[in-house]
């Protein structure tokens, strides 16, 4: 495919993250890198030669305060300038950016902080009614008692301070003073010595993936790759100097960072910011959606097919939206540079076949925090992505997670297949099919649904067209009607089925045991 490319020769030179911040504001000056539009405020922005002082503000208080290469800093913002700038801040000098989700809750963020190790933790102090002050002492209760701001907490040992710039703050917190008090002491040319001694293979940032499961999981990522894959992605998008490009999707995520950001900011396209981040499940990733949903892609918008945080973004595209029987994404018809890519079941499956998709390249993840390789990768280095696929000649389809396959009576059911059924019956819109626990079948097969506008549904008649259409056992034994906006999402834009599980659950008065 060819792309023409509007890179700042100097930013294509950028091998690591100081380089790019900074080749970034020549090449850009005073044109606006970043937006962020509140109706509560006056719109926010940065300049590129913006992000480049104040991010060198930011390091030079982080190094004075003894963050150096490999300190791994915590940071909770939304979409916005500050984002931004905090992102460069921490990556500039050799330290680990860790963006936090503004959506975590309490008993998540403990578990969030311990694991991760964050020495530090820059926060704003609200985001839509939510209060992240508050919301770190419900996690980590021992802040409101503390002596002072220099922490020593058994739940988060490796924590050593929290800074909130806004409003009056408990005593475990430091201001803003803390580190711009600081950050005259260390000069310019001292930050230009630490920027020369970040190299393209040390960490640049770790994404905290954990959405409706349980516990988190730190993806690493290195400033080399990084830069290389935003340069990729953002050639490809044929973006150009002086566009302007909404960014719905939280940047604390692989979405947001690196799949709108960081391009935009290559190539010197203003990134604008609606304070609350979106999801809409007509455009739910990774589901079976409705024909009246699915957008044809314009002709040259590339159309993007599989990826996730480990390989930072897609790492296939294809040639068409959708191949019929297929509904949960386009198909792998063209692997990303950099990348391979197969199907195994203890060996490559040949046409026809089916079993996990495995990736090896320049962009996956070296590893992730605090798991062994060998858990995660073949010893080959392909790692083990749980997505299942079926190889159709040079292409390969995306069939789900090998998680969301459904074993009831010793049987797999595919939910998609499932769905997919479903949503050809008049009065469906949407189906969202789930496993839950059941003593005698180990699953049974559950489906959420969303019924057309003004259509009462019938579930005994959609039962029995079923039965026609699919085998007994991957017909739903039970049914629950939803609304459209009862559909639990990711700001990732897929569908929470963690939480539909929990949810149908308790509409239908099952326990888990």
């Amino acid at each position: 495919m060819n792309r023409a490319s509007f890179l700042h020769r100097d930013l294509r030179a950028a091998k690591t993250f100081p380089q790019f911040v900074r080749a970034a504001a020549q090449a850009y000056g005073d044109a606006v890198a970043i937006s962020l539009e509140s109706d509560a405020a006056a719109e926010e922005t940065a300049t590129f030669a913006e992000l480049d002082l104040r991010s060198a503000e930011l390091a030079r208080g982080l190094i004075a305060r003894g963050v150096g290469k490999g300190a791994r800093v915590g940071f909770i913002y939304g979409n916005g300038p500050s984002f931004a700038v905090t992102f460069a801040a921490i990556a500039r000098i050799g330290a680990i950016a860790v963006p936090i989700s503004t959506l975590i809750k309490a008993n998540e963020l403990v578990r969030v902080l311990r694991q991760s190790d964050v020495m530090g933790l820059i926060v704003q102090r609200s985001l839509l009614g939510h209060d992240y002050v508050e919301r770190l002492c419900e996690a980590l209760p021992g802040l409101r008692t503390a002596s002072g701001p220099d922490l020593r907490l058994a739940e988060a040992p490796y924590l050593r301070w929290i800074l909130c710039a806004e409003g009056d703050l408990p005593a475990g917190f430091h201001d803003s003073g803390y580190l711009s008090d600081a950050a005259p002491s260390v000069s310019e040319a001292l930050l230009a010595a630490i920027e020369s001694e970040v190299h393209p293979a040390d960490q640049v940032m770790e994404i905290y993936t954990s959405g409706a499961m349980a516990l988190p999981k730190g993806v690493k990522h290195l400033h080399g790759p990084l830069m290389r894959r935003t340069f990729y992605i953002a050639e490809m998008m044929r973006l150009e100097p002086g566009q302007r490009r909404p960014s719905p999707l939280p940047m604390f995520w692989i979405g947001g960072l690196g799949f709108m950001l960081l391009p935009n900011w290559a190539h010197g396209v203003t990134t604008a910011c609606p304070e609350r981040t979106s999801t809409n499940s007509r455009k739910a990733m990774g589901s079976v959606l409705a024909e009246e949903d699915l957008r044809p892609a314009p002709s040259d918008e590339v159309i993007w097919s599989i990826g996730m945080t480990e390989t930072l973004g897609p790492y296939a595209y294809a040639d068409t939206l959708r191949v019929p029987g297929y509904p949960l994404t386009s198909p792998l018809e063209h692997i990303a540079d950099g990348f391979e890519v197969r199907v195994w079941d203890g060996g490559e499956v040949g046409d026809g076949g089916q079993g996990e998709i495995q990736v090896r390249g320049f962009a996956v993840t070296p590893g992730l925090h605090k798991v062994e390789r060998e858990q995660v990768f073949e010893p080959d280095g392909f790692y083990r992505t749980g997505d299942l696929g079926v190889r159709d000649g040079t292409r390969i389809h995306f069939v789900g997670r090998s998680g969301d396959m459904i074993k009831t009576a010793s049987a797999n059911v595919s939910p998609a297949e499932v769905e997919m059924e479903m949503q050809q019956l008049e009065g469906v819109h949407s189906a969202y099919v789930v496993g839950l626990p059941d003593a005698e079948r180990g699953q049974i097969v559950v489906a959420a649904v969303v019924a057309r506008d003004g259509v009462t549904l019938d579930f005994g008649d959609i039962e029995a067209q079923l039965r026609e259409r699919l085998s007994g056992f991957k017909v739903p034994r039970a049914y629950v009607a939803i609304g459209r906006d009862e559909v639990p999402m990711l700001p990732s834009n897929k569908v929470a089925r963690r939480q539909l599980e929990r949810m149908l659950e308790a509409r239908l008065g099952r326990t888990t045991g």
